[in-house]
C-alpha cells in the first residue's frame, strides 16, 4: 500500500493510478456498426419465423424435435440478451446513453413478446405427456430449465394476459424505474461547495478521516434526498401498486412470495434466516455500534459515523495495480483456475473502475451472454473496502465464467447461491490482508472494518428485507404511504437493527429509505446477501479445516459450475449443508460474534500496551527530574527503561498481538 492524503487519484497521476474502462467490443464493436444492426435484424427475422413454425405446435411434438426447438429458442434468446446487456452497459456507464437504450429496449419487447407463447404452451402440456417427451435426450439436457418453468405454472395467466402483462412492464414498471435512476444520476450534493454524485458522496461518508467533512456529505446526501422525497415517494408507491396488481392476478399470497419462487426457495427458510438474524442483534450490531460509539467518546454515533474508519486507523490509498494483484492472489490460493479466469477480467477490458459522473453508482457484474463474458462495474477510490467490493464483484464474475457452459436458459443462479460467490470471494481477500498484516492497530481497524460489512451485509440487508415488507403490507392494507410514513418505517426498522448506540433520531436519517436502488429494480432482493453471507461463514469454516484443499475447491468449482442447473439444496449437499435447519443459521451469526470477541479482545490489549507505553513515559520523566542522567541532556528511550528497572516489566505492544480471528466471516453487500 501506498499513502495517500487525499482518496481520490487525479487525472495527472501516473499509470498505477489510472482507472480502466471496460471494452464492450466482445458484443459489438459499436451502436452504430453495421454488427449491431444486423442483430437486431436477425432478432426480428428469426423470432418471426419461429413464431411461424411453433405456435400452437408445442403439444404436437415429440421429445427430439421439442428438444431442437428449445434449442434454438434458447440461441434466440441468448442474441436478444447480448443486444439488451450491451445497451444496459452503454447507460450504466453514461446516463447520456439512455434514451438511445429505451429505444432498443422497446423494438426487443416486441420480439419478446412474439415468443412468450413458447414457455406458456409447454407450461399447458399435461404432466403424463410432458415427461413422455423429457426422456428424449434432445429435452432431458433442459429438464432443469423446462422443472422451472413448470414451477410457475400456477400462477401463469392466459395469452393474451402474459401478452399484455409483458407490454405493461415496458412501459410502467420500467419506465418508473428509469426514473428513479436518471433521478439519482442528476442529482449533485453540496459538499462544502463541490458539487459531487452519490458515489462521490457516499465515498467521503464511509471513508474520509475527517468527522466534519462526514457530516458536510451526509447532511448535503440527506438534504438531496429529502428534497426530492416527493418523487421517490411517488415512485416507490407506483411500483407498489402494480406490484400488488400483479400478484393479486397471479396469486402469491405474500409481496415477497414471487422473489422466493425465482430464487428457488420455500417462504419458511427465508423467514427461519430472517428470525435468526433479528435475534443475533444484540450479540452482534447492538455491541458493536456500542463498542464503536464508546471509541469515538459518545453515547451514540451520528450516522455519518457509523460506517467511518477508526479514527486510528492507518491511512492507506491503494493502487489499482496492487489491488488487482491482492484480489488475484487470494483466489489463486484457492484455485489456480479461478486466478487465471479473474486475471482475464483485469487484461482483456472486463472492468470499468472509473469514478465519474453519470455513471452507475455501486458496483454489479453483469453476466452478459454465454458466448461472450460477464462485466464488472465498481467506482474505486482507492479505499480498502473498494478492494473488498472488487474482491465481491470478481467473485461474481468468475462465478459467471463457470456456469457459461450450461447455456444461455441454465446459466443463471438463484440470487440466494449466486451472493455466495461474492461473499466467498471477499473472504478470501480479507483473510490474506489480515494474515499480511502485524500492526495491532491496522489489524484493528481491519478487523473492524470487516465487521461492519458483515453487519452490512446480514443485519442491514435483513432491516431492508423487513421495511420491504411493511411497506408492500401498508400499501395493501392502507392505500399510499406518504413520504412522511415512509421515514417512519425506514427509522423503525433501523433503530431495531442498528441499537440505541446508533443515533436515528438526527434530522435527516428518515430520508435513507430513498436512495436504496434494490427497492425499485428487484424488490425483496436483499434477503439474498444474508443468505449469502452465512453461508459463506460455513463455507470458509469448511475450507479452513479441510485436510484436502484441493478436495474442497474441485466441489466448490462444481458448485459454481453447475448454474442454476441445479437447487441450492443439491449445491449444497456434497457439504453437507442443511439451509432448513435454524441452528445453521445461528452457527453463521456466531461467526459475526466471533469476530467482534476477537476486536474487544485486541483493542483490550492495545489499550493496555498504551497505558503501559504511557506510565513507561511518565516514569522516565519523574526520574528525570528528580536525578538528571549526567552528561546527558537528551536521554534515550533506553535511559529511561534503565530508570524504571524496577518497575513491572513493561507490557509493550507485542503483547497485543492476540491470536488470529479464526478464518470464518463474510462480506458487505448492497447500500449499507
Amino acid at each position: 500500500m501506498q499513502d495517500r492524503p487525499d482518496q481520490t487519484p487525479p487525472a495527472s497521476l501516473p499509470p498505477q493510478y489510472r482507472l480502466p474502462r471496460w471494452d464492450l467490443s466482445a458484443l459489438f464493436p459499436g451502436k452504430d456498426s453495421p454488427e449491431f444492426q444486423k442483430a437486431l435484424t436477425d432478432i426480428d427475422r428469426d423470432v418471426k419465423k419461429f413464431a411461424q413454425d411453433w405456435r400452437g405446435q408445442v403439444a404436437k411434438a415429440d421429445g427430439a424435435a421439442l428438444g431442437a426447438a428449445v434449442a434454438r429458442f434458447e440461441q434466440i434468446t441468448e442474441n436478444i440478451a447480448r443486444v439488451e446487456t450491451y445497451v444496459s452497459l452503454l447507460r450504466a456507464a453514461d446516463n447520456r446513453e439512455d434514451t438511445f437504450a429505451a429505444k432498443i429496449d422497446d423494438r426487443l419487447r416486441a420480439s419478446v413478446q412474439d415468443l412468450l407463447f413458447f414457455t406458456l404452451e409447454i407450461n399447458r402440456i399435461a404432466e403424463p405427456a410432458l415427461l413422455q417427451k423429457i426422456a428424449a435426450p434432445e429435452l432431458s439436457k433442459y429438464a432443469p430449465w423446462v422443472a422451472g418453468l413448470r414451477a410457475s405454472r400456477p400462477h401463469q395467466l392466459d395469452d393474451e394476459a402474459e401478452k399484455y402483462r409483458h407490454l405493461k412492464e415496458g412501459v410502467a414498471e420500467d419506465a418508473w424505474r428509469r426514473l428513479f435512476d436518471l433521478t439519482m444520476q442528476g442529482l449533485r450534493f453540496d459538499v462544502g461547495g463541490e458539487k459531487l454524485t452519490e458515489a462521490e458522496t457516499l465515498n467521503i461518508i464511509d471513508n474520509d478521516r475527517d468527522p466534519a467533512r462526514r457530516r458536510l456529505a451526509w447532511d448535503a446526501f440527506a438534504k438531496g434526498l429529502g428534497e426530492n422525497a416527493g418523487s421517490f415517494a411517488l415512485i416507490t408507491n407506483t411500483l407498489a401498486a402494480l406490484k400488488a396488481a400483479e400478484d393479486t392476478q397471479r396469486g402469491f399470497e405474500k409481496p415477497e412470495d414471487s422473489r422466493h419462487l425465482e430464487n428457488h426457495i420455500d417462504r419458511d427458510t427465508v423467514g427461519a434466516l430472517s428470525a435468526a438474524v433479528k435475534s443475533s442483534y444484540a450479540k452482534t450490531s447492538h455491541r458493536y455500534y456500542g463498542w464503536k460509539a464508546k471509541k469515538n467518546g459518545t453515547a451514540r454515533l451520528h450516522p455519518a459515523d457509523r460506517n467511518a474508519p477508526l479514527a486510528d486507523a492507518p491511512q492507506k490509498y491503494i493502487p489499482w495495480e496492487e489491488a488487482k494483484e491482492m484480489v488475484l492472489a487470494a483466489f489463486a490460493k484457492l484455485s489456480p483456475e479461478m486466478e487465471k479466469i479473474g486475471r482475464r477480467f483485469f487484461d482483456e477490458g472486463w472492468i470499468d473502475a472509473e469514478p465519474r459522473a453519470g455513471k452507475d453508482s455501486g458496483g454489479f457484474s453483469h453476466p452478459a451472454v454465454p458466448s461472450a463474458h460477464p462485466f464488472i462495474l465498481v467506482n474505486y477510490f482507492g479505499t480498502t473496502g473498494d478492494v473488498m467490493t472488487l474482491a465481491h464483484e470478481l467473485g461474481h464474475g468468475i462465478h459467471q465464467v463457470m456456469a457459461a457452459k450450461q447455456g444461455q436458459l441454465m446459466a443463471d443462479t438463484p440470487l440466494t447461491v449466486a451472493e455466495t460467490a461474492s461473499v466467498f470471494g471477499e473472504m478470501l481477500v480479507f483473510r490474506a490482508l489480515l494474515d499480511r498484516e502485524e500492526d495491532p492497530a491496522a489489524r484493528r481497524a481491519m478487523i473492524s472494518e470487516k465487521v461492519e460489512g458483515m453487519l452490512n451485509t446480514v443485519v442491514r440487508q435483513t432491516a431492508f428485507f423487513t421495511f420491504e415488507q411493511k411497506l408492500h403490507a401498508e400499501y395493501r392494507d392502507k392505500g399510499e404511504l406518504s413520504p412522511e410514513r415512509l421515514g417512519e418505517l425506514w427509522r423503525e426498522t433501523s433503530r431495531e437493527s442498528l441499537g440505541p448506540a446508533v443515533n436515528m433520531d438526527v434530522d435527516g436519517a428518515q430520508h435513507f429509505w430513498a436512495y436504496v436502488p434494490h427497492f425499485i429494480h428487484t424488490p425483496f432482493y436483499v434477503y439474498a446477501y444474508a443468505f449469502g453471507d452465512c453461508l459463506v461463514n460455513a463455507l470458509y469454516d469448511a475450507y479452513d479445516k479441510a485436510v484436502d484443499k484441493n478436495d474442497f475447491a474441485q466441489k466448490y468449482a462444481a458448485m459454481l459450475g453447475a448454474g442454476g442447473s441445479k437447487s441450492h439444496e443439491a449445491l449444497l449437499e456434497p457439504f453437507g449443508f442443511d439451509v432448513n435447519d435454524p441452528a445453521f443459521w445461528r452457527k453463521g451469526l456466531g461467526v459475526i460474534e466471533k469476530y467482534i470477541d476477537e476486536l474487544i479482545t485486541l483493542d483490550q490489549k492495545i489499550e493496555r500496551a498504551a497505558k503501559a507505553e504511557k506510565d513507561i513515559r511518565d516514569a522516565g520523566r519523574d526520574l528525570t527530574d528528580e536525578k538528571p542522567p549526567a552528561a546527558n541532556d537528551n536521554p534515550t528511550r533506553d535511559d529511561f527503561k534503565k530508570a524504571a528497572r524496577k518497575k513491572p516489566p513493561r507490557a509493550g505492544l507485542d503483547s497485543a498481538v492476540p491470536p488470529k480471528p479464526p478464518k470464518k466471516g463474510g462480506g458487505a453487500g448492497g447500500p449499507s
